[in-house]
This record gives structure tokens, C-alpha cells and sequence, in this order.
């Protein structure tokens, strides 16, 4: 099991890698089929995945993603008012074979997933964009990797028993402090080799912390809707890791954050 979930994991890290490195219409289909495949993950734990609200959210996260390869951004959000005004039509047409609660789920799925994982896209996009998504996997990746090593040196107080038992408040700070020093030594080496920014390793730190605690969020909202539904893994495409949103769940909340902090600060 070991083995699997590290080969998976490099064969994630280079996909990742080539991916954002050529950026352009390579991240956009990329992060197009990533999110296409975690609305399906989604909506089959709503068992909605082949009815028409699930086909509603696959339709509307294509003409979403399309709007945004076209850089007319003033459609968007035009674009989500229509899907929502759809997904209503339906309920009521159909009334009573769907639930409020199918329109909700529809509208979580495309809005949680293809929203704001597109952000990784739009990241990618801007000057710097290159760089910029590094801090993405910090945020994630690397404070999950560091909560784990300070939770199980450190950990005493449970975080979240009911929820996730194993997380503690150690390795929470211990994750977040340690993304933000990862940020920091960002800083230095993008004020040394790439830009020229002053309080570069600050402004990276802060960046670093403050996409840390989202990561965290992500993780265990991902974590309560697979409890709700008494499922182990939202899906089974990536060996060892489960499906992309048992992969991406931090990712999901994290990217959104990283690309108003960087521009705010920058």
C-alpha cells in the first residue's frame, strides 16, 4: 500500500509539474477535466451523478471554464446566475421528483469544485503565475506534511475527535507555522532569482500562513461530507489516494486564497 501511494504520488508530482510549467491551455484542460471528475465524484456520492442535475453540473462547469479560456470574465458571473435560474426551472418543473436538496447539491458541486479549483488555472495566468502556484502545494501539501510530523512528535489535544481523531491542535499550529516558514524561504528565493520584491519573504510568509488554514478547512470538510455518507474515498482514479477530491480537497480552498492574498500584497 505504501509503495502504491508513493509511485502514485510522483506520477502526481510530475503531471503536476509539466502541467503548470507549459500553463496556458495545458492547465486550463488539465484543471478542466480535474474538476469534471470531482463533480462526478461528488454528485455520485449524492446519487445524482447521471441524472440531469448532475449532467446540469458537468454542462455548466464546461461553459464556465470556457468563459474563462475566452477572458471574458465579465460572464461569469451572469453565467452562474443562469445555471442556478436552471437548476430552479428543473425543481419546478419536474416537482415533485427532485428535492430542494438536489438543486443545493448540484449547486455546491459546480460552485466547491469547478469554481474554485479553476483559481489554480487563474493563478497560473498571472505574471509570475509560474511561481505563484508553488505556494499552492506549500500551502497544501506542505503543511499537511508538516502537521502530520508535529502532530505525531507533539500531539497531546485533540483537534477534531469526532471528526478526524488523529488531527491535533499541535500539528495544526505546527502546520501553519511551518507553511509560513516555508513561505518565507519562497520569499528569498523569489526576491533572488526571479523578482526583485521588497519584504518578499514577509509578504510570502503571510501568504504561506494564510493559505494554510483554508488547506486545513478543506481537508476536513472533505472529510465530514465522506462521514455523512459513510464512504472511505470519493473515488478510486489515483492508486493509494483515493479519488481527485480525497487528493485535492485542500487544494480546492486553498488556491482561491493564495490568488487574492498575491493580489492584494502584490
Amino acid at each position: 500500500m505504501f509503495v502504491t501511494r508513493l509511485l502514485s504520488g510522483i506520477v502526481l508530482v510530475i503531471l503536476a509539474v509539466v502541467t503548470l510549467y507549459f500553463g496556458g491551455i495545458v492547465t486550463w484542460a488539465v484543471t478542466l477535466l480535474l474538476s469534471l471528475i470531482g463533480v462526478f465524484e461528488l454528485m455520485r456520492i449524492y446519487k445524482l451523478e447521471k441524472d440531469i442535475p448532475g449532467i446540469l453540473a458537468y454542462i455548466g462547469t464546461v461553459c464556465y471554464y470556457g468563459i474563462l479560456l475566452s477572458g471574458y470574465v465579465q460572464a461569469v458571473l451572469p453565467m452562474m446566475l443562469l445555471y442556478l435560474l436552471l437548476l430552479l426551472s428543473l425543481y419546478v418543473i419536474t416537482y415533485p421528483k427532485y428535492k430542494d436538496a438536489d438543486v443545493m447539491e448540484a449547486f455546491l458541486a459546480f460552485f466547491y469544485v469547478s469554481v474554485m479549483l479553476s483559481y489554480v488555472f487563474k493563478l497560473r495566468e498571472i505574471p509570475y503565475g509560474g511561481y505563484f502556484v508553488i505556494l499552492i502545494f506549500i500551502c497544501s501539501w506542505g503543511n499537511d506534511t508538516l502537521a502530520y510530523v508535529t502532530g505525531v512528535t507533539l500531539g497531546k489535544h485533540k483537534m477534531t475527535p469526532k471528526l478526524s481523531p488523529k488531527k491535533s491542535v499541535e500539528g495544526l499550529i505546527g502546520g501553519i507555522v511551518g507553511a509560513g516558514l516555508l513561505g518565507v524561504i519562497f520569499g528569498i528565493l523569489f526576491h533572488r532569482y526571479v523578482y526583485e520584491l521588497s519584504n518578499a519573504p514577509l509578504i510570502f510568509g503571510i501568504v504561506g500562513m494564510g493559505g494554510a488554514i483554508p488547506a486545513v478547512i478543506g481537508d476536513l470538510a472533505a472529510s465530514a461530507i465522506k462521514r455523512n455518507h459513510e464512504i472511505k474515498d470519493y473515488g478510486k482514479l489515483i492508486p493509494g489516494h483515493g479519488g481527485v477530491l480525497d487528493r485535492f480537497d485542500s487544494m480546492i480552498f486553498t488556491a482561491p486564497i493564495i490568488y487574492y492574498l498575491i493580489q492584494l500584497f502584490i
